[in-house]
């Protein structure tokens, strides 16, 4: 097993700030068990994997099959503290390459849902709805400007593995969403207001983006109008002492009323 080189280490520094991970098409995939995911996947490319030399993980059965074909390192238990985004780092890290976005016709021409996010801005959230969306097996994803990025570290950990499994598309959501209306797709805002119907009234057999807005100020107004439904979750017996639900459950329940099996 080779060690680290420093070119190696210093890129590994680097991928933890967007501006390289762009420029280098690559992000960081950390812990054993996401790390096996999405090797399991075959939807990612690992370029390298890297190991905390102290735990020896490399000489178990479960990696040798992958260090076999893919290229492997260690790196000492200082140095890999200081490449890790964690605070108890599991000593395994692969460094993949950044799966490419699809084109808007490519994904409109598929059925099914989309899930499109206005300025998600909370890692875990978004992290947690790229989960949701592969399980529930979402045609794709619209990222909106001021939409965390989708291989930020935290995103990535969140996902548990499901990185890259949702084709996504990053772009102006209001340019988006016109596109895809035109694609002949149903545009849904999750939106509380007098306007709204229940999300269980509506119709899961028909191609539909649901667009899943801000965690603090909801959905930009000037997504809005007069063709496009807006849905809510209504809220079960007496009502409730919170003012709503969090974006990533409220996003589960939808894909779980739309794409999954009532």
């Amino acid at each position: 097993m080779n060690s680290v080189s420093n070119r190696q280490l210093t890129l590994l520094r680097k991928l933890n700030q967007k501006k390289y991970r762009y420029e280098k098409r690559l992000f960081l995939i950390e812990g054993a068990r996401a790390v096996r995911q999405v090797a399991g996947n075959n939807t990612i490319e690992i370029e390298t994997l890297f190991f905390d030399k102290a735990k020896h993980y490399w000489s178990e059965d479960e990696w040798k099959q992958l260090i076999s074909h893919i290229d492997s390192a260690v790196i000492d238990k200082e140095h890999f503290a200081g490449v890790s985004d964690t605070d108890n780092p599991q000593g395994v890290l692969a460094m993949c390459r950044m799966p490419e976005e699809q084109p808007i016709t490519k994904m409109g021409a598929t059925e099914g849902v989309i899930v499109a996010l206005d300025a998600i801005q909370d890692p875990g959230n978004l992290g947690t709805m790229i989960r949701t969306a592969s399980w529930f097996g979402a045609a794709g994803m619209l990222c909106g400007k001021g939409t965390v990025d989708l291989f930020h570290p935290k995103v990535v950990r969140s996902t548990a593995g499901a990185t890259g499994t949702v084709p996504h598309s990053n772009g102006e959501l209001s340019k988006l969403l016109t596109a895809f209306e035109g694609l002949g797709w149903r545009i849904i805002l999750l939106n509380k207001s007098k306007e709204s119907v229940s999300i269980s009234t509506i119709d899961p057999r028909v191609k539909t983006v649901i667009v899943v807005g801000n965690e603090g100020h909801g959905i930009d107004s000037r997504l809005m109008s007069d063709t496009r439904l807006q849905a809510e979750i209504a809220p079960a017996g007496p009502q409730p002492k919170v003012e709503s639900l969090n974006a990533a459950v409220a996003a589960s329940i939808v894909l779980y009323h739309l794409a999954g099996e009532e």
